[in-house]
């Protein structure tokens, strides 16, 4: 069974709602693309985090921790500055407390569908933003992009493709994230203490007190190698940007560019494979106790366009006009 409902009406907002084998998926173009939902109907996984009783009043007043949203430009920027090679951009502070701004804007906007379709073993549905002059965030930051995803919903999960396109005569700074945003428990009638992480990790990025990297690069330490040995729990204790350049897991024992969360109770997991792009790891958890954990796969540094870092070492990049960046990721069960 392959579906796709254009108006499915989800917590007062009108959604686009996938079926594909056991997979449920729900999208919201109007809050940025966020997956709102993705549920596995055959054995009660809920992958991303969902309260049954919270309302879109709830989910606006922080858009980053419900669901799956896509951060473009993602996390600190140090007092709001984004270097490029070509321009200095001041941003608004949005963080006052540490003096930063944080996860951009397109989260935060309502995207276009721009076509969809059914097919024999999946459902596809691809939406998009322009970023122009119409933009209250353009006196701000004046380069033109578009931003768009494909998402695919097939037996083998939910599969988000992210195409950034420069379309402006200015450099375009590229770092993405999604703020992914788990559930726990993770299975129906689950428990939090059960849950474990693994997440291939290589180095520490060492923070400030601001988070924001320091530029030091550290080895790994004890605690840090409950990421790579699976032993993580991922809630029920404080988690607060634990960051790390990223390696090769292994799944079922191949290699696996990607994290996974398992309930050891009963042997179910929720994969989370990432292409190659995406080269650092971000953890938190909100303080451990709300029911979700984040762990957040990024192409780039926090604050890339400021580090003195080689590009290779940060990730930064840019892309100049008619130029597009493209990564994508896959979420599925077992």
């Amino acid at each position: 069974m392959n579906k796709i409902d254009l108006k499915f009406m989800f917590k007062e907002t009108e959604c686009v709602r996938l079926q594909s084998g056991k997979y449920t998926c729900i999208i919201a173009p109007s809050l940025g693309s966020a997956v709102l939902r993705l549920r596995d109907e055959e054995n009660g996984i809920e992958v991303f985090r969902y309260k049954e009783d919270c309302t879109l009043k709830t989910i606006n007043k922080a858009p980053e921790i419900w669901g799956l949203p896509t951060l473009f430009l993602p996390n600190r920027f140090d007092k709001g500055v984004i270097k490029t090679s070509d321009s200095v951009y001041q941003m608004p502070i949005n963080e006052k407390k540490l003096d930063n701004f944080i996860h951009g804007w397109v989260h935060k906007r309502a995207h276009e569908i721009e076509c969809y379709s059914t097919q024999e073993n999946k459902a596809v549905l691809v939406t998009s933003y322009t970023f122009d002059k119409n933009d209250e965030m353009y006196s701000f930051f004046p380069v033109d992009f578009k931003i768009s995803y494909t998402f695919t919903l097939s037996e083998n999960g939910l599969l988000q493709e992210i195409y950034l396109t420069n379309n402006s005569e200015k450099a375009l700074p590229v770092s993405i994230c999604t703020h992914t945003c788990l559930n726990a428990p993770m299975c129906d009638g689950g428990r939090e203490d059960t849950m474990r992480m693994c997440v291939p990790v290589v180095e520490r990025c060492e923070l400030d007190k601001r988070c924001l990297p320091t530029e030091k690069l550290l080895p790994l330490k004890a605690k840090d190698q409950e990421y790579n040995e699976g032993t993580k729990m991922p809630t029920l204790h404080n988690i607060s940007n634990d960051m790390y350049t990223a390696g090769m897991n292994k799944l079922n024992g191949n290699d696996f560019y990607g994290s996974y969360v398992k309930d050891t109770a009963n042997g179910h997991m929720i994969c989370n494979e990432v292409s190659k792009e995406f080269k650092f790891w971000n953890m938190w958890n909100d303080k451990g106790h709300k029911g979700y954990f984040c762990p957040e796969p990024m192409t780039a540094m926090i604050n890339s366009p400021n580090l003195s870092l080689p590009n290779e070492v940060s990730g930064y990049q840019e892309i100049t006009k008619g130029h597009t960046f493209k990564c994508w990721q896959r979420f599925f069960t077992i």
